[in-house]
């Protein structure tokens, strides 16, 4: 191990709503903040109008002004065919979540002072093989190697588990912006086991905004006649002061909407006024978390538990804020939840210990830290399996498998002298294959030719640590194998990826050629102030020709200054200003 460092590898809870990134720092795990202090980053891509990316506040800010060109709640589309086109230029939910994890990539670095190549990103515990591999990729794009995906219920238990080791059961409830999630957990001495898991990948906090959007639009329409539906800086006001209000209602009791110029009506602007109490918010969104009740209760019989069992309920996710969250979960099982973890940080710092524990591991370094001595067993969260005669779904993992995992089962020809099998990979609960999700499929050619039911066909899924899964069918008569790596057909091809990192790189070149400019620009600003300052203090005792002179470079700086702007500065113009402060700093050397 001489002369080889151990790198950071960081901890990513890649959010619909909200991201955030952490890293192990000796024995606890800490937060990364962003270039403008937030302890967490809203998933938000903006595009400008002159070709500029913004990502995070910046984006989400600008939001009500450039909404089509705004993109947000990504997650919500990872594992899907769904693509953004922006300037004649389509970009994948890869690519769009790509550039998030730039970012916290980015903010890493300039935290830690150093490369960061290696992350643990955590994806819904109910996400299927298409969405955990488009996830893997988005990281890949974002030049990331990325060690581990991890469940999100599971790194929350994670880092309330590292300080937390006595033995317990626990419920994770998991409410974020796109997806619900929950596992039941049990934390043994240095052992975290996840028992069960089940969710809702469409339910989060962006459908309470949505009910809440419906009613202000349907409410605004009965009192004044007007539709604003069509018009898409409105709807996103609308839908900004709808998470305001959301936000609002989990301390008060009433929220005063403002909206003014909302519309025109008769050429008269038109303001947009009302009032929401918690009580209205509540009655729309109470189907939404019914919605809850049936995950909880499948993950609580999966487990082989009742509610009295479980030791312990945490609150993960932004959404569980919402009071009627929190009277449901008392509800269904009894007990008040535990406030100990921040529902928006634990996520990000789980995955952090992970990294830290995988870091050691990589570098076969001994250590005594209680993240090296934690072991995680996760489970896959769906049943896979192959579509069999009558189009029948044969079953080869149950959901709730401990993983890693590799199964096999034997099947056989259904016609005589068949010399080639499909193989339909299916993830799913249902009985049909129809009915459950398409993963994959491929063909075993070469087989020995032979009457129907004779030859044996075995069948291996392998689900790696990512539960990302490896499927392969042998003929073992001949020997003959085909296998595959299951990819989503809406996934990005290899060459796919290869191109959107190389597209990534040359953003990234892009915009750190944009920062050295505006740091040019920046440092002759500030030469000029200073040179300002001391001019007047020195006048007096300067020659007037010298006082000329460096009046005469100052002035030209800051005319050069001026005339150009952070966000439009071009090469030529910094080229300018660079010579300008040059001389400037010359003949202000003994002023300086």
């Amino acid at each position: 191990m001489a002369g080889r460092t151990m790198g950071k590898i960081i901890g990513i809870d890649l959010g619909t709503t909200n991201s955030a990134v952490a890293v192990m720092e000796g024995e606890h795990a800490a937060i990364i903040p962003n270039s403008e202090g937030g302890r967490t980053t809203p998933s938000v891509v903006a595009f400008s109008k002159d070709g500029q990316r913004f990502v995070g506040e910046k984006a989400r800010r600008q939001a009500a002004v450039n909404p089509d060109r705004t993109i947000a709640s990504i997650k919500r589309q990872m594992g899907t065919d769904y693509r953004k086109s922006i300037d004649g230029k389509e970009f994948s939910p890869e690519q769009i979540s790509a550039m998030i994890l730039s970012r916290l990539k980015k903010d890493a670095e300039n935290y830690l002072g150093e490369p960061v190549t290696e992350a643990v990103i955590t994806v819904p515990a109910y996400f299927n093989d298409a969405q955990r591999q488009a996830t893997k990729n988005a990281g890949r794009i974002a030049g990331l190697e990325v060690k581990r995906i991890i469940n999100e219920p599971t790194a929350a238990a994670l880092a309330y588990g590292l300080d937390n080791g006595q033995s317990q059961k626990i419920l994770v409830y998991d409410l974020g912006g796109g997806t619900f999630d929950v596992s039941v957990i049990e934390i043994g001495d240095d052992l975290i086991e996840v028992l069960s898991t089940a969710g809702d990948n469409r339910l989060g906090g962006d459908d309470f905004d949505s009910r809440l959007v419906e009613f202000i639009v349907r409410e605004f329409q009965k009192a004044h006649r007007i539709k604003i539906e069509k018009d898409a800086a409105a709807m996103q006001r609308v839908r900004e002061e709808a998470e305001k209000a959301k936000k609002e209602l989990s301390f008060a009791e009433n929220y005063n909407l403002n909206l003014p110029f909302i519309a025109v009506k008769k050429g008269e602007p038109v303001h947009m006024q009302m009032n929401i109490t918690r009580r209205m918010f509540e009655e729309l969104t109470k189907d939404l978390v019914n919605r809850t009740e049936v995950p909880v209760k499948n993950a609580l019989a999966d487990a082989g538990l009742t509610a009295s069992q479980i030791d312990r309920v945490l609150l993960v996710g932004g959404s569980t804020r919402i009071p009627a969250i929190e009277k449901k979960v008392t509800a269904l099982l009894g007990k008040t939840p535990s406030k100990s973890v921040n529902p928006d940080e634990c996520v990000a710092l789980g995955a952090a210990i992970q990294g830290g524990k995988l870091a050691a591991d990589s570098y076969a370094l001994s250590t005594d830290s209680r993240a090296s001595q934690i072991v995680l067993m996760d489970v896959t969260p769906l049943s896979l399996s192959i579509e069999t005669v009558g189009g029948i779904s044969n079953r080869i993992i149950e959901r709730n498998e401990t993983i890693p995992t590799r199964q096999s089962k034997i099947f056989t020809t259904a016609a005589n002298f068949q010399t080639s099998v499909d193989v339909k990979v299916y993830q799913g609960e249902r009985k049909f294959a129809r009915d459950n999700k398409l993963l994959g499929n491929f063909r075993l050619e070469g087989i020995k030719r032979a009457l129907a039911g004779t030859p044996q066909i075995e069948v291996t899924f392998d689900i790696d640590v990512n539960g990302i899964l490896k499927v392969s069918a042998k003929d073992l008569g001949t020997g003959r194998e085909q296998q595959i790596t299951i990819t989503s057909s809406s996934n990005l091809s290899e060459e796919e990826i290869r191109r959107a990192r190389e597209d990534a790189a040359r953003y990234e070149a892009e915009e750190n050629k944009r920062l050295e400019l505006i740091e040019i620009r920046n440092d002759a600003e500030n030469l000029v102030y200073r040179v300002e300052q001391r001019l007047e203090e020195e006048k007096a005792n300067m020659p007037r020709d010298q006082y000329k002179k460096i009046r005469a470079d100052k002035d030209f700086c800051k005319k050069l200054v001026v005339k150009s702007t952070p966000e439009k500065i071009t090469d030529i113009q910094a080229g300018e200003i660079k010579e300008a402060a040059r001389r400037l700093q010359e003949s202000a050397a003994e002023l300086l």
